[in-house]
């Protein structure tokens, strides 16, 4: 049997298959996991690639009916129907991907030329003589000087505790660290320079270990925040340092502690130390920022919700307990409002959104959903109190993603067709299994446009005077309790997508803007990452405008702290940006109440 080549992008997967191999079973084979809740049989359409180049076998009746004719003349095929007639490129869309494989997008390099706030020098000492008794500080500083040109004037006081005995110990051979006019780690020569760079999420933490030399992620991994057993929320948590002030201290405790191990963990990946690295750069909502900075949130509460501070920030990383090289700084990108803040600068920042034409939309979706919306390069942004309800919290079996959470359904007569993470029997329903749900409910005449459920179709039962829809039974899931969709939880999306629809409506009509009118939707965001967008649409979370128009782009926020971290010009474009975005508070909108009211309506 003839092999071929086969590579799939983005998620850098390739290697040889057979040909009477279905473009589906040679994605398995590669380790690439698709989505597919039809088992292969061409029904469900959610096994899009795109043919970029090499010649595959003609579109079968199955995909002339799932497919718009534009996409099958870009190349749009359907790859269990799909067979190679020659080594083949292809690209999976996003909506293609299972979620854990999604994950692996986020860690597409973003290309900028490196230019860190930190430089290495490669410096040699003549050792001290009884004829040559200069300082080892002065020794190192004349030696910067003389064979590279700067001009160091100050020396971090980390760094001359340990000076002598490490100079000594390296024969007067080193790596200096030298930040604008200051030492602020000293390494043996040759040694990397490391940075870090956090998405600093009210949920989750996502952390990058980069060589600050050449700009490369070495390593990438994402955390849950521990302060969520303090509140799901940001207003919950700040709640929670306004009754007992001790509890701020003990946030930033839990949030340093979680990136002290994430820096750790992410240097063991590469045989690293910690101290190797000699920059940070964190970025996150202005309450998560102020909370890692101890700085006060009470008035963030209060109207007008006014932060404490804007400006990009640098302190040094022991200051605020980080563990990394002793003289090293983190730098803190601006934020813009009360409730936007330095993440949203870095989304903008790596979406490159704030240069579009036209109008553009910008969404990171998250506990705290923040819209941004570009019209011939004016900025406005609001921010959305989401909630938690899309990571899983508040519904009856949501779930976080983890193996056997149902991160796809659809609805064929009475039956359900479900992908689980990891092909697992299902446990629950992570947030983009959520949002199916609903769609297909809504879909199904089964959830009317109001959110009610109704009675007709027998999947709905009672339990306890409340309706659900069940979509595994005790039966079929071998005697395991069954997982449902509550009247309350369709509530709750409802309330979630609401507060991210009325954010948009608010944009659209400050703006004299329609739908229509919108040219790009980008949506980034973990749960951004995930979702179906035409599930999105159909629930009236998101502008019902045609599919082409929509662009997942992974976590932009943690692309934009990576950007911050190896590029001093990136960082002045930060600064630049969030000087030029406008804010809406939404409470203030003429038309909120109305809004609000309107985009709590599915559909």
């Amino acid at each position: 049997m003839e092999l071929y080549q086969i590579d799939f992008e983005p998620v850098g997967r390739r290697g040889k298959c057979p040909a009477d191999q279905s473009l589906l079973e040679a994605a398995r084979q590669l380790g690439v996991e698709l989505v597919s809740l039809c088992g292969g049989e061409g029904a469900c359409g959610r096994c899009k690639v795109q043919v970029l180049a090499g010649r595959v076998s003609e579109p079968t009746s199955s995909e002339q009916e799932a497919l718009p004719s534009e996409e099958l003349e870009d190349g749009y095929r359907l790859a269990c129907q799909t067979y190679p007639l020659s080594g083949c490129r292809l690209r999976i869309p996003p909506e293609s991907l299972t979620t854990p494989q999604r994950t692996q997008v986020e860690g597409l390099e973003v290309m900028v030329r490196p230019e860190p706030p930190v430089r290495a020098y490669h410096v040699r000492l003549p050792p001290p003589s009884l004829s040559d008794l200069r300082a080892d500080a002065e020794r190192l500083r004349e030696a910067l000087e003389q064979q590279h040109g700067v001009d160091c004037r100050t020396i971090d006081i980390e760094v001359l505790r340990d000076l002598s005995p490490r100079l000594r110990s390296w024969d007067w051979e080193a790596r200096a660290s030298v930040r604008g006019e200051e030492v602020v780690g000293l390494g043996p020569w040759p040694s990397r320079q490391l940075g870090l760079a956090v998405d600093l999420g009210t949920t989750k933490i996502a952390g990058y270990l980069m060589d600050l030399e050449d700009g490369q992620t070495l390593a990438a991994q994402g955390i849950m925040n521990p302060q969520i057993a303090y509140g799901e929320d940001i207003v919950s948590r700040i709640a929670r340092t306004r009754e007992a002030p001790a509890e701020a201290v003990r946030l930033q405790e839990l949030a340093v502690e979680a990136l002290n191990e994430l820096a750790a963990d992410l240097c063991a990946e590469v045989e690293a130390e910690p101290e190797e690295i000699v920059e940070a750069v964190v970025v996150g909502n202005t309450a998560m920022h102020h909370l890692f900075l101890r700085l006060p949130v009470e008035q963030l509460a209060l109207s007008p919700y006014v932060p404490a501070v804007k400006e990009a920030l640098d302190v040094k990383a022991r200051d605020v307990g980080l563990r990394i090289a002793p003289g090293a700084y983190v730098h803190l990108l601006p934020n813009i409002a009360g409730f936007v803040g330095a993440d949203h600068v870095a989304m903008l920042l790596a979406t490159e959104v704030w240069q579009a034409e036209g109008v553009v939309l910008a969404l990171d979706i998250g506990t705290n959903t923040e819209v941004c919306l570009v019209s011939d390069g004016e900025m406005t942004s609001v921010s959305c109190a989401s909630g938690p309800a899309f990571e899983g919290a508040h519904i009856k079996h949501g779930m976080r993603a983890a193996s056997g959470a149902i991160e796809r359904l659809r609805l064929v007569d009475e039956r359900v067709e479900y992908q689980t993470i990891g092909g697992a029997p299902p446990v629950g329903l992570c947030g983009s299994g959520i949002l199916d749900g609903l769609a297909q409910l809504y879909l199904a005449g089964v959830v009317g446009a109001n959110g009610r459920m109704g009675v007709d179709h027998p999947r709905v039962r009672v339990r306890e005077g409340k309706r659900e829809f069940v979509l595994v039974s005790e039966t079929e899931g071998n005697g395991r309790p069954a997982i449902t969709i509550t009247q309350h939880d369709v509530r709750e999306l409802q309330l979630a997508k609401g507060a991210i629809r009325t954010g948009i409506q608010v944009l659209l009509e400050a703006k004299c803007h329609s739908d229509e009118e919108i040219e790009q939707v980008i949506i980034a965001g973990a749960f951004g990452t995930y979702i179906d967008v035409a599930s999105a649409v159909t629930i009236g979370m998101l502008p019902p405008l045609p599919l082409d128009r929509f662009r997942q782009v992974g976590n932009a926020a943690g692309m934009g702290a990576k950007l911050a971290l190896i590029s001093r010009s990136k960082r002045a474009e930060a600064q630049a940006i969030a000087r030029r975005v406008g804010y809406i508070e939404l409470a203030t909108a003429p038309r909120f109440v109305q809004i609000f009211a309107q985009a709590n309506y599915i559909g």
